[in-house]
């Protein structure tokens, strides 16, 4: 289960300040509390972000429920001339059609080697901004891309906070090729038996491997307990021949934006350092 930080509440900037959520004691007592789905707190988280943008910006565009609302935000900006001179770079077939049909110039990274900026959203998040991604399926194109960024601004919901990487129980993706796919995914079972690791190929309903954009195929880990130290873990696993990249995003996200009930949170890298210490 996803829990909330602590230390998150004292530096919380609020969306009432932007108007986005109603404060409770603005309201009159015969209203009732506005309830936000998830998907609104994402637009909302998404929105925030977006405001980083500037114009002339080379943008990484990211890819699942929550960037859609930033690139949706980017392409209306841009058609009210609030924006000018964007250069998008996508990080999935799927970002890239929608950018295509929202008007946003897009290029790639053999031309644009370092971007300004790159807006994600992230599957967990721990209290030192570390991120697990990729159960979407597009982890390689994002690292790739959110690694050539000067800033990486990552956009989540409340649920997505989780006190150490693998602790929501959910997956956390690696990507493979899928020549012997069952021997790479018992290699990368073995390599975490401590935490209790599962290991299974990720499939479409019909029961047929899930292929990225890349041709490659995806094993899920699911882990009981902790992994311990998130480097060496990335070391061991991409140490194992046909591994191409997994989901776990260290030291990459330099700002977090957190969309809640009680409004929008912003922290930046160097607090999570400071904490950390």
């Amino acid at each position: 289960m996803a829990i909330a930080y602590p230390h998150f509440i004292g530096s919380q900037k609020s969306a009432m300040e932007t108007g986005m959520i109603s404060s409770p004691s603005s309201s009159s007592p015969s209203r009732p509390p506005v309830i936000l789905t998830q998907d609104e707190l994402k637009k909302i988280a998404a929105y925030k972000a977006v405001e980083y943008v500037e114009s002339g910006m080379v943008l990484g565009l990211g890819t699942g429920s929550t960037a859609k609302h930033a690139v949706d935000r980017i392409g209306e900006l841009l058609r009210q001339g609030k924006l000018k001179n964007i250069v998008g770079i996508p990080t999935s077939k799927m970002t890239h059609e929608q950018a295509v049909s929202l008007g946003i110039p897009l290029s790639d990274l053999d031309s644009y080697p370092i971007l300004d900026l790159a807006i994600d959203g992230a599957d967990e998040v721990d209290p030192y901004l570390n991120l697990v991604k990729g159960r979407g399926g597009s982890l390689l194109r994002e690292k790739m891309v959110e690694g050539a960024c000067k800033k990486f601004v990552v956009i989540v919901d409340e649920s997505k906070l989780v006190n150490y990487l693998g602790g929501s129980g959910l997956a956390m993706p690696v990507e493979i090729v899928p020549f012997c796919w069952k021997f790479t995914a018992q290699r990368l079972q073995m390599l975490f038996e401590e935490s209790g690791c599962v290991a299974k190929l990720r499939t479409y309903q019909n029961g047929e491997p899930f292929v990225t954009d890349n041709m490659n195929y995806i094993v899920d880990l699911y882990f009981k307990r902790e992994i311990g130290d998130l480097k060496v873990a990335s070391d061991a696993i991409l140490r194992l021949a046909g591994v191409v990249e997994h989901g776990m995003f260290i030291d990459m996200a330099t700002t977090l934006i957190v969309a809640g009930e009680c409004g929008v949170i912003v922290k930046d890298k160097w607090d999570s350092a400071s904490h950390r210490r």
